[in-house]
Order: structure tokens, then C-alpha cells, then sequence
């Protein structure tokens, strides 16, 4: 891991761990990105495949009012990055440090 996501990861983790723990749509997405990687995805796509409707999919990964909070989302955690293919097209995909998250995460089992 390079020493930039070190930082980011002890800067964040008290936040990350808790968004994950409140939201099973959030560790869904990230471990249905982790396993169609590193290609992104349509949030359809992704709701499709994790069983979950889009508008949830979309709060989770960028903050939807106090359901899905902004500094929570996956978006701003950088988990997750938003590519755009035209004009409302869409896909996300796991950074770096969103797949680290995910490696840990697999390598824990604490969610896969």
C-alpha cells in the first residue's frame, strides 16, 4: 500500500468502518465491484446483481440525505470512483484503496 492510502486509511477509518457497519448495501457494492474489477459498473447493474434498487445503490455510493449520509458515501470516502461515458451515463469502479478496503475485508471475512 503506498504511503498516500496509509495515511487516508488511518485518516478515515473510524468513519469508514462505521459506514460499513451501518449499511449492508454499501459492503455489497463494494464487494460486487471487487469481483467484476477492474471494470466498473452501472449503479443498475450493480442493484441488479446485489438484489437492491438503484436509488439505494446511487445514495450509498454518493449520499442521500439522511438516509445515506455524504461523508459516509462511498464517493467521498474515495472507496469508490465515478468514471463518465457521455451524458448521463455513468460507471463506478473501486480505486486503489477501495480494493485494499475490500482485500482486507475479504481477507478478515468480516463481510464476504
Amino acid at each position: 500500500m503506498q504511503r498516500k492510502e496509509v495515511s487516508l486509511l488511518t485518516e478515515k477509518r473510524p468513519v469508514i468502518a462505521r459506514a460499513l457497519r451501518r449499511s449492508s448495501i454499501r459492503r455489497k457494492i463494494i464487494e460486487y465491484l471487487f469481483n467484476v474489477g477492474p471494470s466498473g459498473s452501472y449503479a443498475s447493474e450493480i442493484a441488479y446483481h446485489i438484489k437492491a434498487t438503484p436509488t439505494n445503490v446511487i445514495g450509498a455510493m454518493r449520499g442521500m440525505g439522511n438516509r445515506y449520509r455524504k461523508k459516509e458515501s462511498l464517493l467521498d470516502l474515495q472507496i469508490v470512483e465515478e468514471i463518465n461515458r457521455g451524458r448521463d451515463m455513468k460507471l463506478y469502479r473501486l480505486t486503489d484503496f477501495g480494493r485494499e478496503i475490500a482485500e482486507r475485508l475479504k481477507n478478515d471475512r468480516i463481510f464476504f
